[in-house]
């Protein structure tokens, strides 16, 4: 059985060319980058020519990158030290971010380090703008900091950096924003972009999982979160994960020659997926924003109540193909959704998430939408 995968929004394969730039790491390049002998100061520039490649393809400096574990690591860090080193009083974010963000608010405001404000959202997941200025309006002055994902990674809702960050700005607040799902596939001019921090993932652009970065722009004023070392400039303490770090500069290397030429294979390909759906499976529909301005890479569907639907996720797996009934990071749980249980508390159905990569064929999409019709035992046609 030849699988499909359509789960990228979880995580993405790895790109050989990454691979072949890592393997030097765990091999003949193995030195501590914190020692000062020839094999020490090896690594230790494949960590720094990293964090320039990346600040490069930015436009921010160097300094303003703080190599982490990851996007949660990145995000705790970017809401616990603001709370403890900022003065931040109020955290106003929504109740579909990631669970990095929410958690993570819900706990600091659980143990009093600052009041955590929900923000309102349309229907389709963006954010209310006018009761995001009345909060900001309420809390002026306070130390306040406002923490909003660029895009979903359930249902691809995409925000406009540019207006939320000139609002959050005009008000003296702080902006952070969850950028894990739109790095490595969206360009960023760091040096106009009004945020102040920003966290990637390198596996979800077909780098290496366990590593990923905190954009911390200059004079911000963090401390480091973990303790024990002066590593990453005394902001992150603990060994570097060189070939993790090496294998994310190389894949955002990749990801920035053809950003524009990779947005419109994936964009086609979702399109292709949605209008297969809505011709062929009666009562299908769409969960978020599925506009042009959507996150490029995720379609969330909402499939007919019908009885067939409550086994679909399964019966997919059965059959080859690899998606998700929501976010990875959610996947152990047995409570659904809560982003699709904030937007649509009372819509019946089964909801299943296909997420894209520079990857993904025709041929997978349209085998996919087959397989769908077989398992709710329609008229199969041909691909």
């Amino acid at each position: 059985m030849n699988r499909i995968y359509l789960d990228n929004a979880a995580t993405t394969p790895l790109d050989p060319e990454v691979l072949e730039a890592m393997l030097p790491c765990f091999q003949e390049h193995f030195g501590n980058p914190s020692s000062i002998h020839a094999f020490g100061r090896r690594t230790r520039a494949a960590v720094e020519q990293a964090r320039r490649q990346i600040a490069q393809l930015l436009n921010c400096t160097p300094g303003e990158i703080i190599f982490t574990s990851g996007g949660t690591e990145a995000d705790n860090m970017a809401l616990t030290c603001s709370v403890r080193d900022l003065g931040v009083k109020h955290i106003i974010t929504s109740p579909i971010e990631h669970h990095a963000v929410e958690l993570t608010a819900e706990a600091i405001g659980h143990h009093g380090g600052a009041q955590v404000h929900w923000l309102r959202l349309h229907p389709d997941g963006q954010p209310d703008l006018a009761h995001l200025e009345e909060l900001l309006v309420a809390t002026k002055s306070q130390g306040v900091l406002v923490s909003l994902m660029h895009a979903n990674n359930e249902i691809g809702t995409r925000i406009d950096l540019n207006v939320i960050g000139d609002l959050v700005h005009r008000f003296g607040a702080l902006f952070h924003s969850d950028t894990v799902q739109t790095m490595g596939h969206y360009r960023f001019d760091l040096a106009a972009l009004p945020v102040d921090m920003i966290t990637c993932a390198a596996h979800k652009f077909h780098g290496p999982k366990g590593v990923g970065f905190l954009f911390m722009r200059n004079g911000t004023g963090l401390k480091p979160l973990i303790l024990g070392g002066a590593q990453e400039r005394n902001m992150r303490a603990g060994t570097e994960n060189i070939p993790g770090i090496v294998g994310l500069a190389k894949a955002m290397e990749i990801a920035y020659r053809d950003v524009e030429g990779h947005q419109h294979h994936v964009q086609a390909l979702k399109e292709r997926m949605m209008q297969r759906l809505l011709a062929e499976i009666p009562g299908v529909g769409f969960n978020g924003d599925v506009g042009p301005n959507s996150l490029y890479t995720v379609l969330n569907v909402r499939f007919p109540d019908d009885g067939k639907a409550e086994m679909l996720l399964y019966n997919l797996d059965i059959e080859g193909v690899a998606c998700s009934g929501g976010s990875a990071c959610s996947s152990g749980s047995n409570k659904g959704s809560h982003v699709l249980g904030a937007l649509y508390p009372d819509r019946p159905g089964a909801n299943i998430r296909f997420s894209f990569s520079r990857f993904t064929t025709a041929e997978e999409v349209d085998r996919t939408v087959s397989i769908v019709k077989r398992i709710f035992q329609l008229e199969p046609v041909s691909a």
